[in-house]
């Protein structure tokens, strides 16, 4: 009883192993594939070169063709990654993820204060260029009086501004493409 259970168990899994193969597969092939088709009162499949529907329509999974601004090995607007990376070059990053639009700053120390410390976490939230398309969360900490750093509350139009100037970059960039 154990056994046929665990056979079946084995027979999934190797099913689900062989199939996410092929899928991972077929996206690497850039050869015109051809196709196996049936005519009627015929037994043996006949090979073709003929365009076959696909579950993913005749655009492809991500649709006809991409709007301006977005690159091919990104999965945001290329604007607003270039401007965002551009605005906040001076922090060191620690994290940045371009297909899912993350970038992740280090703690930085601006020379004239010594005893603050800024940290960016920079979103983008679309893959076209839009107002609405970064998201800005800034932290900071100060030190207290035993040299401890200690979170203290961000005024909140410090994210806007900065937001507000990575959307500037984004355009300025934008507008030199055209050219």
């Amino acid at each position: 009883m154990k056994s046929d259970m665990m056979r079946k168990n084995f027979a999934a899994v190797a099913t689900l192993a062989a199939f996410g193969a092929a899928i991972s597969l077929s996206a690497c092939d850039k050869t015109e594939a051809i196709y196996p088709t049936y005519e009627k009162n015929q037994n043996a499949p006949r090979m073709s070169n003929e365009k076959r529907e696909t579950i993913f329509g005749p655009e492809g999974l991500f649709g006809k063709s991409k709007p301006e601004g977005e690159g091919a090995g990104i999965g945001v607007n290329a604007f607003l990654w270039r401007a965002s990376l551009d605005t906040i070059s001076f922090m060191p990053i620690t994290t940045a993820d371009a297909f899912g639009g993350t970038i992740i700053t280090d703690w930085y120390q601006l020379p004239e204060t010594p005893n603050e410390r800024y940290k960016v976490n920079v979103f983008i939230m679309d893959r076209t260029l839009r107002a609405d398309g970064v998201k800005v969360s800034l932290f900071k900490q100060a030190r207290d009086s035993g040299g401890n750093w200690v979170d203290v509350r961000v005024d909140p139009r410090m994210a806007t501004d900065l937001e507000n100037s990575i959307l500037t970059r984004a355009r300025q960039l934008r507008v030199v493409s055209t050219e």
